[in-house]
């Protein structure tokens, strides 16, 4: 959906701002959330391990975190009764 296409572009562009790779802000806004202990990765390249751990030397301000949830508009679960 066009909500989904925004919270991308936000993260980009948060990214950009932080000079680190998009999957590091997201599993950032991840490690923020007080409900997720432990997120799982799939890493199946070194680099990909590296971002993942520089994901918890990330911090987002309120605001950041604000910006990034705005767009978002949450999805049924396919197949969930």
């Amino acid at each position: 959906s066009d909500a989904d296409f925004d919270v991308v572009e936000r993260v980009v562009a948060l990214a950009e701002q932080h000079g680190v790779a998009p999957a590091q802000i997201a599993l950032a806004w991840m490690l923020h959330k007080p409900g997720i202990t432990a997120p799982i990765i799939g890493a199946s390249k070194m680099p990909h391990l590296d971002d993942a751990i520089a994901a918890l030397e990330i911090s987002l301000s309120d605001e950041e975190m604000a910006a990034l949830e705005e767009p978002y508009q949450p999805h049924p679960v396919l197949g969930h009764q």
